[in-house]
Parts: structure tokens; sequence; C-alpha cells
């Protein structure tokens, strides 16, 4: 049951019809598992603490630094220099001292992950790095843990749920990571401050529904936030049996063999078509996406692109396209490998980009 100061802090939670009594005891009686405490980790441990999740654990072995305070107010600058983790946990005794805090001052690895991620219920992926990113999905599918995925980059952001009931994994949507050179981290593009808050607020939020059931959670679906020009999409995904029964962390095995990418500039792929030079253009959204919206050219999923990709005989130049740029970038890295002789280039910034410079609403065209 919840103590008196328990009923009191939780009064609107209890009086929320569809929530009450039942979904706050079962918030008290979970464990969940944060890994970053910093821009998405800020906003999650906040709401979760102020939600009344019974046992937060904090994973996180680097420091705060004055750049980091434009995300993560949840620092000040007298916390400069010290341990993400242990400042996080100390800030969150004094906000609800009711919750019991786990604080974990070092990085995840493959040596302790799995164990780690067992003695929780849910864990969320704040971290901003790629490898952490296929580290943490393994060790959740390993120990059977949904995972609840956040990412940021610019003014746009990523949620999905993953891991839960036989749903798909991060390696169904990413089956594999882009080379170190081909997707800059934050401190090289740059994050609109208010963007991690936003998206960890959506994590909390499916964090809450996993624990109490009030809601289906975004499982198979990716739900994507373009902060500039206020949309939210969801798109839908479909589980790779290949990816739910692991027995073992995957290593990523970064390469340094793979062409830079080349990429192309909106107003210089808008030439390119005022001036019919010849190139063909491959779309690697799902089929989903590509329904919603296209520009016309040749579907290929990225999580089939290699199995799907039909060299042109017309052309040697490709333009490969997303809805961001991102898994273009991929896509682009893995065909160039696989063929050399052909010229591939990214649209820089997707569809989102194009949109954004014609300055119209989205239209729909059939293949070309």
């Amino acid at each position: 049951m919840l103590s008196t100061e328990e009923n009191l802090r939780y009064d609107r939670h209890l009086r929320l019809q569809g929530f009450g009594l039942d979904a706050q005891l079962r918030l008290k009686q979970a464990k969940v598992l944060v890994i970053g405490a910093g821009g998405l980790g800020c906003p999650v441990l906040q709401y979760l603490a102020a939600a009344g999740v019974g046992t937060i654990g904090i994973v996180d072995g680097d420091t705060v630094s004055l750049s980091n305070l434009q995300r993560q107010p949840l620092y000040t600058p007298a916390d400069i220099g010290k341990n993400k983790a242990e400042t996080a946990a100390e800030r969150l005794r004094a906000f609800n001292p009711l919750i019991t805090y786990e604080v974990y001052p070092f990085f995840l690895t493959a040596e302790n992950a799995v164990e780690l991620i067992a003695r929780f219920d849910v864990v969320v992926d704040g971290s901003d790095s790629f490898a952490t990113r296929y580290l943490v999905n393994d060790a959740c599918v390993i120990a059977r843990r949904p995972l609840v995925y956040g990412a940021v980059f610019r003014f746009e952001g990523q949620v999905a749920v993953f891991n839960y009931q036989g749903s798909a994994t991060y390696r169904c949507l990413f089956p594999e990571p882009p080379l170190p050179h081909q997707m800059p981290a934050c401190s090289e593009a740059g994050v609109l401050g208010v963007l991690p808050g936003v998206v960890g607020l959506w994590q909390a939020t499916e964090v809450i529904k996993l624990l109490t059931g009030i809601a289906k959670p975004l499982v198979n679906t990716l739900m994507t936030i373009d902060l500039l020009h206020n949309r939210t999409e969801t798109f839908h995904f479909y589980p790779n049996p290949d990816n739910l029964n692991i027995d073992a962390i995957r290593p990523i095995e970064w390469t340094c063999s793979a062409e830079t990418v080349r990429v192309l500039k909106v107003e210089d792929f808008l030439k390119w078509q005022a001036e019919h030079k010849p190139f063909a253009l491959l779309d690697v959204r799902t089929e989903e996406e590509y329904a919603q919206e296209n520009i016309g050219g040749v579907l290929c999923p990225l999580s089939e692109v290699e199995q799907r990709f039909a060299p042109p005989a017309h052309t040697q130049t490709l333009v490969v396209l997303c809805q961001g740029g991102v898994r273009a970038r991929q896509a682009a890295a893995r065909l160039q490998q696989r063929y050399p002789q052909y010229e591939f280039w990214v649209l820089e910034g997707g569809l989102n980009a194009l949109r954004h410079y014609r300055n119209l609403a989205p239209e729909c065209h059939g293949m070309k």
C-alpha cells in the first residue's frame, strides 16, 4: 500500500481515471535502469522519480562538463567534473526521497551489461553512441528485458520500444551501425537544447505504459519527432527472427575500408533534376513510409538493401535518400563497398530537408 506521504505526493495519479491506485502500486514495485544520465537520461530520471518508480538504477561513467548544461538541467556549474550518475542520484534523492536509487558510476561494457540489466524490469537507453546502443540491445535480448530507445540529432529525435513480448529489437530496425565518419556526434553536429527533453519525456511515458499497462507501448513502431516543422510521425517495422534469440553480445566491429560517403545538398539535387543529369534514385525507408510520401525512385528498405538492390543499367550514379539522412548514409556506405564501380550519393537531410527547402506541403508521387 501507499503511505500517507505517498498518497499526497501522487494524488493526481490516484485521481486519474484509468490509472489510480493499482497503477501507482505497480510503479512503486518496479525497477527501472537508465543507461546514461545525459541529455536524454536527465528528463527520464526526473519524471520517473516524480512518478514514483520504486527503484531507479543510474549507469554513467561520464563527468559533467560546461557544454552539458545547455541540455542537461539536472546539473549546475558547481557539478562540473563530478560523476553524472552520482550527481543525478544526489539531486533526485533531494527531490523524492521515498524511492531507492542504485548508482553505477561506470560505463556499461560487454562484461557487466547482461548481469546488471537482468536486475531490472525495464531498461531505458539514454546513451549517445552506436556501440552502446547495440550493446544495450543485445544485453536486453539475452536478459529478456524490454528496452525503451531514444535518440536525438540536431532538430530531430526518435523513440521506440524494443524487445517487448516478442516484438522487434533495435537490430531489427538498424541491422548494422553506420561507420564512425558517417554519423557525427552531437558535439560535432549540434543539438537543439530542448530536443533531448522532449524525447526523454516520451521515453518516460513509454516506461510508465510498460510498467502499468495503461496503454499499448510503441512496439514495432518508430516515432520520429521534428521540432523545426512541428511534425511527429510513426512508422511500423517488423521483427527479424534472427535477432530475437541470441545468447551472446555481438561485438560491433568498425571498419575504415569504406570510402567516404558522398553527400548531395538539396539545391544540387534539384539542379541535377532540372538539368536531367542521369542518376538513379534509391529510397531506403520502409514500405509504410514510402506509401505515405515519396518522390519516386526504387524502394529498397535499409533492412534488406543488400538483398534487394539491383544495379541500374542506364547510369553509375545513384542518389540514396531516407527521411532524415541517417539510414541513407548507412545504406550508401554498405552498397559502396559492394559496388565500388558506382557512385552513391546521400541526399543531405533526406525528405525532411527537401520539403523544408521547397517550403511546400508533402506531395505523393508515383514510382519513376
